[in-house]
């Protein structure tokens, strides 16, 4: 075959044009830090790409979720602390009132703290977090005390049921995949016994006359809604360590799929310098070799 000038240069035009397409991706790549900029660049890349984000953004979600389980148990677990608090305090006051060496003027004294003490409990059963309550089971937009009573269990049929089935339903958040982990406490059963207990014993102040007999019975009614009440926490306690479990978890597969997704799409920048200086050795080599086949012009015959 006849080789020609213009074979020639047209041959040397496309090795430029190859040339200068392999640096400019070699660019881009050292640019970006990707191997990629477009899905066509490399497809299986790009797929295995959005499998890893799908996964990540799928980590993260569920670690926003652990944020919002901690904040729950947390925030229930201090409430029950105050509330066994104020039990402490009930239980020295009826203790002071067991005995015959007070007046019925210290007694009313004792029964106008303890009425205090019953509006605080009240106000920890209506604990919120955010907008929610933390012990009204799933109605967790409605508080569990309406006008001192508890989950409208003034008109429930049956003695300690309340009207509405949701306020004693689990409320569960999603940790992981298929895994939930109930947040919420199941506060009226809490919260109901010691309404009760409370209650009666103010009927019993407000009776005349009282005894310090008549209040020997509640010792050990309070001490039983304490032994609930520590019940309730060590049970939060323990749901407390699973959530750090799931948190150790999450961020081991954080790292796990970011790895991943760096040894998918990230470039090796020493390998890709190391490619673009070869590259730019070959298109100046090609530059040179190309400034020789090019046909002389009339001017060079001239000189």
């Amino acid at each position: 075959m006849r080789v020609t000038q213009s074979m020639l240069s047209s041959n040397m035009l496309r090795n430029l044009s190859n040339s200068y397409n392999k640096m400019g991706t070699l660019q881009e790549q050292i640019t970006s830090g990707k191997k990629i900029t477009r899905p066509s660049q490399d497809p299986v890349v790009a797929m295995k790409g959005i499998g890893y984000r799908t996964n990540l953004d799928k980590v993260e979600q569920y670690q926003r979720n652990l944020g919002e389980a901690t904040n729950w148990l947390d925030s229930s677990d201090d409430a029950l602390d105050k509330v066994g608090l104020a039990l402490q305090r009930v239980q020295e006051l009826v203790t002071q009132a067991s005995t015959d060496t007070l007046t019925p003027d210290d007694r009313l004294k004792v029964q106008k703290e303890i009425a205090q003490v019953k509006e605080q409990i009240r106000d920890l059963g209506n604990t919120k977090v955010g907008d929610k309550y933390l012990f009204s089971g799933t109605k967790t937009l409605e508080p569990l005390f309406v006008g001192g009573s508890v989950a409208g269990e003034s008109s429930s049929p049956l003695p300690g049921t309340p009207t509405n089935i949701a306020y004693t339903n689990d409320v569960s958040i999603e940790v992981y995949d298929n895994v939930e982990i109930k947040v919420n406490s199941n506060g009226y059963e809490v919260f109901h016994g010691i309404e009760n207990v409370l209650n009666d014993l103010e009927t019993v102040f407000l009776a005349t006359p009282n005894s310090g007999s008549d209040f020997d019975g509640f010792l050990g009614e309070i001490s039983n809604l304490q032994n609930t009440v520590l019940e309730e926490r060590a049970d939060i306690g323990a749901r407390q360590n699973r959530v750090e479990m799931m948190e150790n978890r999450l961020s081991t597969q954080e790292v796990i799929v970011t790895k991943q997704l760096s040894n998918n799409e990230d470039i090796d920048y020493e390998k890709s310098i190391t490619e673009l200086i070869s590259q730019e050795s070959v298109h100046r080599a090609s530059l040179s070799v190309g400034s020789r086949i090019i046909q002389p012009t009339l001017v060079d015959f001239l000189r």
